[in-house]
């Protein structure tokens, strides 16, 4: 029986509070079919350290400048071998050590799979489920709703995958994983929990320019009525969801 590989893609810049977190976690993992990558983008505060302590259980890393976020992502790509590629960025982690048994439990692979999410804290700290669930079964044309789906929950074969858009600063993940959608025959839904996704991540932090590239990437993709009638369905669930938990 193949068993496919997964390639777990870190990227870091200057992470030394939050990457031996992730290291951790990955290097837990049980699922014996893994290479584990990290892409660090010319750290100067001791990241580099804290790789070398592990760097014997990695199967690949480098270090230096990029373009960004996007631009790292795209290198470790070309780094893997690996038949799927789950990006676990720092700060982040597998949501348990058996996970990806679970995932790939069966004998007949999807081009996809997606699962929920959980909001963790800078110490690692349970805060909630993403505000976004996933649907039951999800298509492309469900993304026109927002990215439904976190990124790090969102395992995709190398086969129906591109390089990130670098001319997208905050979303090319959302139109990577639109992408992905459009070219998948088969996706699952594990309807386990994949990720503990650190909050506050780029595009949190930048949300102002990060909502106007999602537009725009709506707007390619489903035309600009559409991306505008779904808004108005959009906008008062993220402000009630604002009001009611204090986080978005």
């Amino acid at each position: 029986m193949h068993h496919p590989t997964v390639s777990i893609i870190t990227v870091v810049y200057n992470g030394v509070d939050t990457l031996e977190y992730t290291i951790k976690a990955v290097l837990a993992l049980t699922y014996p079919h893994t290479e584990f990558i990290i892409i660090d983008g010319g750290s100067s505060d001791g990241t580099i350290n804290i790789i070398k302590k592990y760097e014997k259980k990695i199967s690949r890393w480098t270090s230096g400048p990029d373009a960004g976020l996007y631009d790292a992502m795209n290198k470790g790509m070309e780094l893997a071998t690996g038949d799927y590629f789950w990006f676990i960025n720092s700060g982040d982690a597998p949501a348990s050590s058996d996970i990806l048994e679970k995932v790939f439990s069966g004998d007949v692979f999807a081009d996809i799979y997606y699962g929920e999410t959980v909001i963790i804290d800078a110490a690692g700290k349970e805060i909630g489920p993403r505000r976004l669930s996933p649907p039951k079964k999800l298509k492309w044309k469900d993304f026109r709703m927002g990215m439904l789906v976190s990124h790090q929950s969102f395992i995709a074969s190398r086969r129906i995958t591109k390089k990130y858009n670098l001319q997208y600063k905050f979303s090319a993940d959302y139109d990577w994983c639109l992408h992905a959608l459009k070219k998948a025959k088969k996706v699952r839904n594990t309807h386990l929990i994949l990720s503990l996704f650190r909050d506050g991540g780029l595009t949190k932090q930048n949300i102002i320019p990060g909502l106007k590239e999602r537009f725009q990437i709506m707007t390619k993709n489903y035309g600009l009525i559409s991306t505008i009638l779904a808004h108005f369905i959009i906008a008062p669930k993220f402000f009630w969801y604002l009001i009611n938990n204090k986080r978005y």
